[in-house]
């Protein structure tokens, strides 16, 4: 049996933990969700390069939820 308390998170890591497991999860997708539709709209308004930069926003915000969820449920070291 592996032990877990083998690899710890370092002082950084847990002070990130900390800070974004106060934020509420669906809070990332609804930031996913304004970027989606501000990258639509300044697709629709001709932007195309800045749109294109908006619309890579939301993978990372979605990854965030992700991890925070994880964070909340699962905690750390």
């Amino acid at each position: 049996m592996e032990n877990q308390n083998q690899y710890q998170e370092g002082k950084v890591a847990k002070t990130i933990e900390d800070k974004t497991a106060q934020v509420p999860s669906d809070a990332y997708l609804w930031i996913a969700v304004a970027a989606m539709g501000t990258s639509l709209t300044l697709k629709l308004m001709g932007k195309k390069h800045t749109a294109l930069f908006i619309g890579q926003w939301v993978a990372p915000f979605l990854l965030f939820g992700i991890y925070n969820k994880i964070v909340k449920t699962e905690g750390h070291d």
